[in-house]
């Protein structure tokens, strides 16, 4: 079968990276004469503004549309099939996807793993590996572990909670950069008949000397948003770099993905970071997480760590297992801990080198995606 005729959104995360097979691009899409037969890979905001045109085209059978949204994954991909009012289009197949995270097999979609692609594309972060010594050479450590966090989410209220009350929180370098609480139906952390998932958290920066240095005369600077990260980060991407110093000085991350609840795997920036640094990590994420990065060629700490809540569906039981676990690795040898983890750590760091070349068969794989579902 030929290459499917292929005309990409500008503004879609992936038209860079489609550059060499695609016929044309476009800004505005209601402005374009709509081909028979062509693909047409559309971003967020296209999907928002030409919903009916979309629908209209798909419906019609005209042409073939893809939702382009690889930034995101899982729980939110499905809540904006919805507000999108694309829901039925895309479980009845009419509309392909192509999503940053696992979705279910009713879809047509295909899963490119946005993040890990951007942060191995930064040559400061692959330059950040000559330094993973560093973190096992200095057994001496003035905190326990490194916790990043941005948005605030249920779960990362619930943890910031829990080790604020068991006396951790003050023992490590943490952050969360959204002043506001974080109320869920699934996740509760109830004292004396209160639920404190209704308190709102605290802005709360790393250190100066801590923060990349491009940032560094943001922290602790005033911002009207209970929302600081953007502040923080000059409306940049700031999560994208990687600083050695937070890693050398803490025996392990706890890392706080965005999906939590869903039963999808979505990989982001926050768990490549560890991995790329080789440091060891603790993750609170969706049930089949640690399985799927294993499945990928990953090893994690299941030899030197109780990782069984990876199988608990209930996302509070969850929580309260990995929470458990993180206490007891806390009030343990953190030294014996890191130097068990090394080679678990180093191992990851060439699995990643090994699956890059991967990743940039992108366009090739997506295109035979295409041509396998048009």
């Amino acid at each position: 079968m030929p290459d499917p005729k292929l005309y990409v959104d500008e503004h879609c995360e992936v038209h860079d990276l489609l550059t060499r097979y695609f016929l044309n691009d476009f800004v505005d899409f209601e402005s374009v004469d709509v081909r028979k037969g062509a693909v047409y890979v559309v971003g967020r905001d296209t999907m928002i503004r030409s919903a009916k045109k979309i629908r209209s085209i798909v419906e019609s059978k005209l042409a073939h549309v893809v939702f382009s949204n690889p930034a995101e994954g899982s729980s939110t991909m499905l809540g904006q099939f919805e507000r999108f009012s694309v829901r039925d289009l895309i479980e009845s197949k009419q509309i392909m996807v192509l999503s940053g995270g696992s979705l279910d097999s009713r879809y047509r979609y295909f899963q490119f793993d946005n993040f890990f692609y951007r942060m191995m594309k930064f040559d400061e972060n692959l330059a950040v590996i000559n330094r993973t010594d560093e973190i096992y050479t200095k057994t001496e450590k003035p905190y326990k572990f490194l916790m990043l966090n941005g948005r605030i989410r249920p779960h990362r209220k619930w943890i910031l909670q829990k080790l604020r009350d068991t006396g951790l929180l003050n023992q490590s370098l943490y952050t969360n950069l959204h002043a506001r609480n974080a109320p869920n139906r699934t996740l509760t952390y109830v004292v004396n008949g209160q639920d404190l998932m209704h308190e709102i958290e605290p802005v709360h920066y790393l250190p100066a000397k801590y923060e990349v240095e491009m940032y560094r005369d943001r922290v602790n600077t005033h911002c009207d948003n209970i929302d600081v990260k953007h502040h923080l980060f000059k409306n940049e991407w700031g999560e994208a770099y990687i600083k050695p110093e937070p890693y050398i000085d803490t025996y392990f991350s706890i890392v706080n993905e965005t999906v939590y609840e869903a039963p999808y795997t979505f990989r982001t920036e926050k768990i490549w970071k560890p991995i790329i640094m080789g440091h060891p990590w603790i993750c609170l994420s969706n049930s089949g997480f640690y399985r799927d990065l294993r499945n990928m060629g990953f090893r994690t700490f299941e030899s030197v760590i109780d990782e069984s809540f990876d199988n608990i569906a209930n996302p509070q039981l969850r929580i309260e297992r990995t929470s458990a676990i993180i206490q007891e690795l806390c009030s343990g040898d953190l030294k014996k801990f890191l130097s068990d983890s090394q080679s678990i750590c180093k191992y990851n760091q060439q699995v990643l080198l090994e699956l890059l070349p991967h990743i940039d068969k992108f366009p090739q794989q997506f295109i035979e995606f295409l041509r396998e579902n048009i």
